[in-house]
């Protein structure tokens, strides 16, 4: 195994069991809640097969759905932000992103962050639209949407700082 895979597998299992253990418990007023497993889906390799990424991003949302007992809807947003991924790359890099030379966990500039938060928009808007299945729901999906999109970015970044690589 190469320490790319490696390194993929270990924020895998880290980022659920912290997300499971912590972020599950931890909700604001009653139903905003911070979601930054997918951080493993926002910092997954530009240059990596995408058909790796489609499947760990369906298993990454089939066990968040396992431990939330929520039938699907995580899987569901995970696979769409993940099919999203090199749209969203592409607008919100342009250039680099075409020649591979992209790295997210790096300091944050204002590519990556509107990277990070359109990731998190459609996972999040997604999300709380399967949740809720029903249009005239749209204020509570748009509002849970914005809240929690600003409590996961805001721990996502934490993370990001939290896992850089020290430069000596």
């Amino acid at each position: 195994m190469n320490s790319t895979l490696l390194v993929n597998i270990f924020r895998f299992i880290l980022l659920l069991a912290v997300q499971i253990i912590i972020f599950n418990n931890m909700t604001f007023l009653g139903y905003i809640m911070p979601l930054p497993y997918i951080l493993f889906i926002i910092l997954y390799p530009v240059n990596s097969n995408r058909a790796s990424l489609l499947i760990s991003s369906f298993l990454l949302g089939l066990t968040m759905d396992f431990f939330s007992n929520s039938g699907g809807i995580h899987a569901t947003a995970c696979l769409i932000l993940a099919f999203y991924r090199p749209y969203l790359f592409k607008f919100a890099f342009g250039v680099s992103y075409e020649y591979q030379t992209i790295k997210l966990n790096e300091s944050l500039t204002p590519e990556r962050f509107s990277f990070i938060l359109l990731a998190v928009v459609i996972h999040h808007f997604t999300l709380f639209i399967l949740e809720a299945f029903q249009v005239s729901f749209i204020w509570d999906i748009l509002i849970r949407t914005l809240l929690s999109t600003v409590f996961t970015i805001i721990s996502c970044i934490i993370i990001i700082y939290l896992i850089k690589p020290n430069k000596r």
